[in-house]
């Protein structure tokens, strides 16, 4: 896959439900995609995009884990890639581009509640788990993860 025809841009969070809701939520509406604070000025959805066409997005919050200590965190949240991408390493370049945006913004640490499935994706990504398994009700078993920037 040429990497050449891809690119990264920060988007609308409308335009994040094109991935989101066939990939976190498939079959269910599109409100479901919708979560807090994703209309805050602070919030960052970002968009990568095979010619025009959207294929993964990842949104950051602004939003303190009441776990951690560190006092310039965000949430990494809505991380998803349309199925015919995935494994292609897609998703590791929208992270990294995000990841990028929260260093220059002088943000310590990032966390997320990642699904089981996806452990082994954050933890080549250098996410480490923190805490204990949970059920998010209708999607599934989640972890708390984060990485120091």
């Amino acid at each position: 896959m040429n990497q050449t025809n891809f690119h990264i841009k920060q988007i609308t969070v409308k335009e994040s439900y094109k991935v989101r809701q066939p990939v976190l939520r498939p079959g269910r509406p599109i409100t479901s995609c919708v979560f807090d604070g994703d209309d805050l000025t602070t919030t960052i959805h970002l968009g990568i995009y095979e010619h025009h066409n959207i294929i993964g997005v990842c949104s950051f919050f602004k939003n303190d884990h009441k776990e951690l200590p560190h006092p310039k965190q965000y949430q990494l949240r809505g991380m998803a890639v349309m199925e015919s991408f995935q494994g292609k390493g897609i998703g590791n370049q929208i992270l990294s581009y995000g990841e990028s945006l929260m260093k220059e913004k002088n943000i310590k640490v990032i966390w997320c509640n990642a699904r089981e499935t996806a452990l082994p994706f954050y933890k080549k990504s250098g996410y480490e788990i923190f805490g204990n398994a949970f059920e998010i009700p209708g999607i599934g078993t989640h972890y708390n993860m984060l990485k120091a920037l």
